[in-house]
């Protein structure tokens, strides 16, 4: 992998001059969807597929962008001087706002880079292959140009880079998965103070199946603002009858007493889903250190349906896969994952029933939605690295 991205490196922009490979993980989240930013707890994981990228310091103010996932869009020109947001930059608008971000933060980019990118993430499967290349950009500016950051403050800064220059109004778990992630381990994040602890994935004999609907979903055109200022409107009426900073602060019993105070029936099920499913990931977190993986994989289906009738951010391709994952022999857990409307869902699966899984799943899935699914078993890995 690191010959090809040198020699492609060189094939776009010349050889000559220093360069070097480096690497930032994807990441899946196993359970706690749409808390992150009411103040709840998550439980991603990084993964060993990711985002690749080899970046040169230029002489110039110029910024040069390639990515061999869209090589038909050619190289990419910006400038470091007077960055702004353009449609017609396409997928360079990320690394575009994070090095925007660190100018705007006082952190001094004083010359132009050649950047090539590759990510072994499939566009839109929710993923993060975005938060990926804003983590891994921010990684690469900090060994470019020499700057002390700790790597929760890159996940900080590419979070105001997708919030600020890209517009979507994300949390952060995606970014400080990618960024913070430890092999085999994940993380058990609570997003209202960033507080966290690592939890040794233990799933004995289990694996890890994900399962690509490939119904692609652009986050910044989906309802993902929306939900996020529906819940803000709920927490606005639930803070005149108690004193809370967010939605996660909540107990399920707490919320059954206030709910009252929400004035929109559906912002008050948009609430419930944020509340319950806080609540979820607490308990399975609980139940991994218990090794009750069968509790996990239960508060795994209750987190789909949730999100699927309180939350209504899943659809019929991913409500089609995780109901035929989870009649399958061996499954012990199924949910969607990520932003929801398309993308991916994630299982839990015994080893020895892995391979029928997927021949049975997909083919129920191909036959009912028209196209086929793909599935990827995956490993818990490391953040950023230069390779």
């Amino acid at each position: 992998m690191k010959i090809e991205l040198l020699q492609k490196f060189e094939e776009v922009f010349g050889a000559g001059g220093e360069y070097e490979v480096y690497f930032a993980p994807g990441r899946v989240n196993l359970i706690g969807e749409h808390t992150d930013y009411n103040g709840g707890h998550v439980f991603p994981c990084a993964l060993t597929i990711g985002t690749y990228a080899v970046a040169r310091k230029r002489s110039d103010d110029k910024l040069r962008f390639f990515s061999m996932n869209f090589e038909q869009l050619g190289i990419i020109e910006s400038s470091i001087v007077n960055l702004e947001k353009k449609q017609a930059d396409d997928w360079a608008n990320y690394p575009k706002g994070v090095i925007w971000t660190f100018q705007n933060k006082d952190y001094k980019i004083d010359s132009g880079m050649d950047l090539l990118y590759f990510g072994n993430i499939p566009n839109g499967s929710g993923l993060s292959s975005s938060a990926s290349l804003e983590v891994l950009t921010g990684f690469i500016l900090t060994k470019l140009f020499g700057l002390n950051i700790s790597f929760i403050d890159i996940a900080l800064l590419s979070q105001y880079a997708e919030n600020k220059f890209v517009g979507v109004n994300c949390g952060i778990m995606d970014q400080f998965a990618c960024a913070m992630g430890r092999k085999n381990q994940a993380i058990f994040l609570d997003t209202a103070d960033l507080s966290y602890e690592y939890a040794p994935l233990e799933l004995g004999e289990a694996r890890i199946v994900i399962m690509n609907t490939n119904k692609k979903r652009g986050l910044g055109e989906s309802k993902y603002n929306e939900r996020r200022s529906e819940c803000e409107t709920a927490l606005a009426d639930l803070q005149k009858v108690v004193d809370i900073k967010a939605l996660g602060e909540l107990t399920e019993e707490e919320f059954e007493k206030y709910k009252y105070a929400i004035h929109s029936k559906i912002h008050a099920k948009r609430a419930k889903h944020a509340v319950y499913e806080n609540q979820r990931t607490i308990k399975a977190v609980e139940a991994l250190k218990d090794k009750n993986i069968t509790l996990f994989g239960e508060l795994m289906k209750a987190s789909h349906i949730s999100l699927q009738y309180d939350y209504e951010v899943t659809g019929v391709e991913l409500d089609t896969i995780v109901e035929a994952a989870i009649k399958q022999e061996g499954v012990i857990g199924a949910r969607m994952t990520g932003a929801g409307f398309g993308g991916c869902a994630v299982s839990i699966v015994e080893a020895s029933a892995v391979e029928k899984f997927i021949q049975q799943v997909g083919k129920e899935y191909k036959e009912s939605i028209g196209y086929e699914a793909d599935f990827y078993v995956v490993n818990i890995g490391n953040g950023p690295v230069v390779l």
